[in-house]
């Protein structure tokens, strides 16, 4: 198999930009389904895709789709991808990846059965700048990592009504914003040892601003500042005992760092100019090669990873209080 043959689940803003990266990268985007026909041909149109359908089920029926890239609200990530992986479909699941950890770890234990990739689409992993720092930790250049710093802020509308901040449709500034500093967070310091967050909260019982400090393995500490009201530098920070790396705005997508030496000098500075697109190509060309070397699970954000993220974004929320109406009493 040279590549995978995509099928895209909604026809929304964020899957109207993965289809063009899709289009940029010369991958094989082959159909599209929606709720309508009228918004699937329009979608279909758009990017020039051969089918397009009148539903999500007969986009996961299609025998020639491989892959399927869930684009639906958080709600309905869990429902949406269990539909594809029970037609035998590949998936990619925009994050966050479920609404909580229990739903997570149900199509992870469904993939496993199935021998299918089911797979978290947080892009900014797969970015050239991310994988380059990866090495850089890796290669002990930082020396001994102390503290991991991020935020993700962002003025978003204040309507009540919009998905943003609307609790039924997993609305709030964590699981929009802070997915993306959390895991990044998880990225290069691991599982934290302790959580300890806190909130505002809006009329509807979203969460318009949260702010983490976590502890990691060896007493490295995390801080991450989400928020949907305001736009803040969208930065991000790795500081060791031996240098530091300065991530530029807007961090989580392609962007410019600096390795900075205690003394100052910048002992490396990364500058990619090779994205054409937002970037999304990346994680959908890393899919294809797990499925083609018979992985079937990412070395970038293992999926068990991914469940377990969905468990720090549990207790994150269960210490500001806010719950989902689709929880009952507990998360999951």
């Amino acid at each position: 198999m040279t590549g995978l043959r995509w099928g895209i689940l909604a026809t929304g803003g964020i899957a109207g930009a993965f289809a063009s990266d899709l289009r940029t990268a010369g991958l094989d985007l082959v159909a599209v389904g929606s709720r309508s026909q009228e918004s699937a041909d329009a979608f279909a149109r758009r990017f020039d895709i051969p089918r397009a359908h009148a539903s999500y089920e007969a986009l996961v029926a299609d025998p020639d789709v491989d892959i399927v890239y869930v684009s639906t609200p958080h709600p309905m990530h869990h429902e949406n991808a269990r539909l594809a992986l029970e037609a035998g479909k590949h998936v990619l699941v925009e994050k966050p990846f479920t609404l909580n950890r229990a739903e997570a770890e149900d199509l992870r234990i469904l993939a496993a059965e199935r021998g299918l990739l089911v797979m978290e689409a947080m892009w900014a992993r797969y970015l050239p700048h991310m994988a380059r720092i990866r090495e850089i930790v890796a290669a002990g250049t930082l020396g001994e990592i102390r503290a991991v710093s991020a935020d993700h802020t962002q003025l978003l509308p204040d309507d009540p009504a919009h998905r943003l901040n609307a609790l039924e449709l997993g609305g709030g500034a964590l699981l929009d914003l802070g997915i993306y500093p959390i895991s990044f967070v998880w990225d290069v310091l691991g599982a934290p040892t302790s959580i300890r967050a806190v909130g505002r909260l809006i009329d509807t019982g979203a969460d318009a601003e949260v702010a983490t400090v976590m502890t990691h393995e060896g007493g490295a500490i995390s801080t991450t500042l989400s928020s949907s009201r305001a736009a803040g530098p969208n930065v991000a920070s790795i500081v060791g005992t031996a240098a530091r790396i300065e991530i530029d705005t807007v961090w989580y997508s392609p962007t410019t760092f600096r390795v900075i030496l205690p003394d100052g000098t910048v002992a490396e500075e990364f500058a990619s100019s090779e994205v054409a697109g937002r970037g999304m190509e990346y994680q959908a060309r890393a899919a294809e090669r797990f499925v083609r070397d018979g992985l079937l699970d990412s070395d970038v954000l293992p999926i068990a990873e991914s469940v377990a993220i969905m468990g720090t974004l549990d207790e994150i929320r269960a210490q500001i209080g806010v719950r989902y109406p689709q929880e009952g009493t507990t998360n999951g």
